[in-house]
């Protein structure tokens, strides 16, 4: 059975999450704060302050909580992937599972990777419910509102829209006019996986010159692409992905095509799972 590990990103937060994995992994939390410069198990137990919801907090405690929920799911069942795959800051672990660079190294690129993403102000998503990528984005130009972009294509029956923070709290509630369910306004500050980001992912690249990527040992797909990640552009790919819409159907589905048969999801919530089912 063609078996894929699932990585969730920002939004499947949660105080408590990693409660058993601390004191089980001593070294690699000892590592992740030193890098951090702050505990790790303090904030995701404690959430001091309410910075777990933080973007440039956020990014880090899922990056570590995924990591370790994989160390301790290969351990604990047995089980090998045969693909890996993350939804947007949850590719980063996916790289890790797939040996593309060590656990530090993947923290401080995600640790960067929060910064920039929190110091993008001014932006704003919304998730559309009941209506597929393509109905969207035919809404959004029936209506007029070139400034929003279709952020992530999460099911048919899920899309992300992002765009300048006044523009998305205006037009979004009037995709319900053209058809959706629901939507929701996310509560973030950025207007994440966006042309916004452009500025961002510029200097996010010129941060990743000074680290090597490569050999990877399970296959990993690209959220920029729904591609198969290749030693040679893990780091363009993750520079993109930070401006490029989260392709997760065309993920789930090319998977599917390969044969995968079994979908875990590794880390905090169930978010993917339910995604999942729904493509």
């Amino acid at each position: 059975m063609t078996t894929v590990f699932m990585f969730p990103g920002q939004g499947s937060q949660s105080i408590g999450m990693g409660d058993k994995l601390f004191d089980r992994y001593p070294d690699l939390v000892s590592e992740a704060d030193e890098v951090l410069g702050y505990s790790i198990k303090k904030l995701c137990l404690e959430n001091p302050d309410s910075l777990l919801n933080r973007t440039d907090y956020t990014q880090p405690a899922l990056y570590i909580v995924n990591a370790l929920s994989f160390l301790a799911k290969t351990e604990d069942d047995g089980i090998k992937p045969d693909y890996v795959i993350g939804h947007s800051l949850g590719e980063y672990s996916a790289l890790y599972a797939s040996g593309a660079f060590e656990f530090s190294t993947g923290l401080r690129l995600v640790q960067k990777r929060g910064s920039l993403m929190n110091a993008a102000t001014g932006g704003g998503m919304a998730a559309v419910l009941g209506m597929d990528g393509e109905t969207v984005a035919a809404a959004l130009t029936e209506l007029g509102a070139e400034t929003i972009d279709v952020a992530n294509l999460n099911s048919p029956r899920q899309t992300v829209i992002s765009g300048i923070k006044e523009d998305v709290e205006k037009f979004a509630p009037q995709l319900t006019e053209k058809g959706a369910k629901r939507v929701v306004i996310l509560p973030v500050s950025g207007a994440f996986h966006s042309r916004y980001m452009k500025p961002a992912a510029d200097e996010f690249e010129a941060f990743l010159s000074d680290f090597s990527f490569g050999g990877l040992n399970v296959p990993c797909i690209a959220n920029c692409n729904a591609e198969e990640y290749t030693d040679e552009l893990i780091a363009s790919n993750l520079v993109r992905q930070i401006f490029n819409s989260v392709r997760w159907i065309d993920t789930i589905k090319g998977l599917r095509e390969k044969g995968a048969e079994k979908f875990i999801e590794v880390g905090p919530g169930t978010v993917l799972r339910g995604l999942a089912r729904q493509i």
